[in-house]
């Protein structure tokens, strides 16, 4: 199952681009046909979303991927009710807009369910030891600070890199708290090291080779990382999304297990939390 999920992605943002082509080729020859002009819509629309997901900064997205459903579903109908609609079309805004863009919100993003006894609140954090991006190694129980985990997919996740960019703005406040951030993958150390250049905010970009950690925490994805992209270097299996909070001692006092990757904490939420625990 989960190497099906890792070929939808690339397979469908591949068909999509098809799709666009092609019925910009039929519009071109034959710029009177409507039917292609919906097949159109229905392409390019999931397109501009990732586009804007990968150049816009965006760390949620839930909203916008119902409206993608939406469109799809409005150019199917549009096409069913153009005159004289040609098989084709339909085809296309069918299979791979309508229940891609489906498959998207309802399968591919979703996690299904994340009960995990070790990481409810309450529970004391094992300890764990992760290597920094200059190779040394951090161990948790050494710290003796409040610490805020983010266990994220790596570099080439927009979404994961929208995140960071949220933590590093309130940076100060977490630091006046005395709170250790720690951000957690399991990508390549020179991926994390480069990641680690693009911020002023000095946090902890950490890695956890050969996820050894997401195993112990029951946190792994195998097969997770979408297809293609081992050819930049990324290792098949990744984490799914969690973040962690504790005060000084190792307590648990907050844990989000999101079951869907485009849905996280709001920045907002940590400061929160640590007030409520009188950090």
């Amino acid at each position: 199952m989960k190497r099906l999920k890792s070929l939808f992605i690339s397979a469908w943002m591949t068909l999509l681009i098809a799709g666009a082509v092609r019925s910009g080729w039929e519009l071109y020859n034959h710029p009177s046909s409507i039917t292609w002009y919906w097949v159109l819509l229905s392409m390019v629309t999931p397109l501009v979303f990732f586009g804007w997901v990968f150049t816009g900064n965006v760390a949620r997205t839930q909203t916008a991927v119902k409206v993608i459903f939406g469109v799809t579903v409005l150019a199917l109908f549009g096409a069913a009710l153009s005159p004289s609609p040609a098989l084709e079309p339909l085809v296309w805004i069918l299979s791979i807009g309508v229940i891609g863009s489906g498959m998207y919100e309802w399968w591919y993003s979703s996690f299904g369910d994340r009960s995990n006894e070790i990481l409810s609140v309450g529970q004391t954090l094992p300890a764990l030891e992760f290597i920094a991006a200059d190779g040394s190694a951090i161990k948790t129980q050494e710290l003796n600070k409040p610490m805020l985990m983010i266990f994220y997919r790596g570099n080439w996740c927009p979404l994961c890199m929208a995140q960071i960019k949220e933590i590093a703005g309130q940076y100060r406040e977490l630091a006046a708290k005395g709170v250790e951030i720690m951000l957690i993958s399991p990508q390549p150390q020179s991926h994390t090291a480069s990641l680690a250049q693009r911020f002023d905010a000095p946090m902890s970009f950490l890695v956890d080779k050969d996820i050894a950690i997401a195993k112990r925490l029951g946190i792994v994805a195998l097969k997770g990382l979408p297809a293609g992209l081992e050819l930049l270097g990324y290792e098949s299996d990744t984490v799914l999304l969690t973040v962690i909070m504790t005060n000084a001692s190792g307590k648990i006092i907050f844990a989000d297990l999101t079951d869907n990757y485009r849905i996280r904490p709001e920045p907002e939420t940590f400061l929160e939390v640590f007030a409520q625990a009188g950090i």
